[in-house]
């Protein structure tokens, strides 16, 4: 395994670097204070700010950088987009800067790999180019939805419609006010296999019988502008065009859709550590108590040790997932991909709690991006399925695996 840089992909890390140094940093507290705050979405406006650092990334050649199709993304392989994810999670902003934020970089992933044209010209070029955003509908509230064949809201074929009835929620990104469509996904014929019982669907936002309730809070904030909303679907009607590949294909685009989505998700909260971890170290350095910095006392030099070796395990850990996607595919590197999925949020939560304690009560508040970036790291053990799931799924090919050794004995 070789994870060295192309110098194709260390041009990229570079200019990200600078781009995020230069223009995102120093844009954090002027775009938070733009937002409207409060549970009601429909007063959520998209900062000013966002729109003009958008423009600035996109004339600089920083858009879309997760896309490995050359024509509409950067070209890039999973191994080489990694490095740019990584930096990306230094901030909560910077990922829809770059056009490259979840649950968008998802679904213009289905888009460009199973969408027809007309679907793709209607919806992906709006979409790559941050025209509006979009939101993924498949969690429900009523049942667990780590094991997705639970899912009972339906889709169900009628004449040239596509009937939808059901409620979901943690609809991430369905509050942003430029949201205009969800896919959803949705239960077509319960007599199927069960990984073929499931479809989804292109559902416009404005379609009649589309009722978003409320947004939820995470850890008491909304991650405004974008929410994670509760949505009921109440017979709601839009033609079979807006079929996704064909009905029945759900579970084979979510396997397709969310192999990369990981791997992003794993890297930004490895850059999330990252931040961490030089945070921790400034006010261990700057911060005397009982006549000496915080660094010199207690075990705090353990701590920042441990920090970096774990962050360092959990790189190189996801590293080798990417690359195995990149190389032998998403299938062969599924334990790889459900380990990483465990190993990165759990270590970037415990880096991220021992720079709130340095920080002592300052740590608690919003002066540092500590607290927020703890929880979005923290929700990471649940989204794209909980660490238990995980964990099964690892336990299974290592099973697997061990028994076969066996076998050849």
């Amino acid at each position: 395994m070789d994870f060295g840089h192309s110098p194709r992909a260390q041009e990229y890390i570079e200019r990200v670097s600078a781009f995020m140094r230069d223009h995102i940093t120093p844009a954090e507290e002027a775009y938070h204070a733009q937002l409207t705050g409060g549970a009601d979405w429909r007063q959520w406006r998209q900062p000013a700010i966002m729109e003009d650092l958008k423009a600035k990334a996109r004339a600089a050649g920083l858009w879309n950088l997760f896309l490995p199709d050359p024509h509409h993304g950067a070209g890039l392989k999973v191994v080489e987009y990694a490095a740019l994810a990584e930096l990306m999670g230094h901030s909560l902003m910077a990922a829809e800067v770059f056009n490259c934020n979840a649950p968008d970089t998802g679904n213009m992933e289905v888009l460009h790999m199973y969408g027809t044209a007309a679907q793709q010209d209607r919806w992906l070029t709006q979409l790559l180019e941050g025209k509006i955003r979009s939101a993924f509908c498949m969690t429900e509230p009523a049942v667990a939805s780590s094991d997705a064949t639970n899912m009972q809201a339906t889709a169900v074929p009628e004449g040239d419609d596509i009937v939808i009835n059901g409620r979901k929620w943690f609809s991430s990104g369905i509050g942003h006010p430029n949201c205009q469509v969800l896919i959803f996904m949705g239960l077509t014929d319960p007599d199927a296999d069960r990984h073929a019982r499931h479809s989804m669907i292109l559902v416009p936002l404005n379609t009649p019988g589309v009722k978003i309730q409320r947004m939820l809070p995470a850890f008491g904030t909304y991650d405004e502008p974008f929410g994670h909303g509760e949505v009921v679907f109440d017979n709601v009607r839009v033609p079979k065009e807006n079929v996704i590949a064909g009905l029945g294909r759900g579970f084979e685009i979510a396997q397709g859709r969310l192999g990369p989505g990981r791997i992003h998700h794993c890297m930004r909260t490895i850059g999330a550590a990252e931040r961490a971890l030089s945070l921790m170290c400034a006010r261990g350095d700057s911060r005397v108590a009982f006549g000496k910095p915080l660094t010199q006392l207690g075990g705090n030099v353990d701590i920042i040790a441990d920090a970096r070796m774990a962050i360092e395990q959990a790189r190189l850990l996801t590293l080798k997932a990417a690359w195995m996607m990149d190389t032998v595919g998403v299938k062969a590197a599924m334990s790889e991909i459900s380990q990483i999925k465990v190993v990165a949020p759990n270590m970037a939560q415990k880096v991220l709690d021992a720079a709130i304690q340095m920080h002592g009560a300052l740590g608690a508040t919003l002066d540092t991006p500590l607290t927020a970036l703890a929880g979005y790291v923290r929700t990471v053990r649940i989204v794209d399925g909980p660490d238990e799931v995980h964990r099964r799924v690892v336990a299974r090919f290592e099973l697997g695996r061990q028994k076969a050794a066996r076998d050849l004995a």
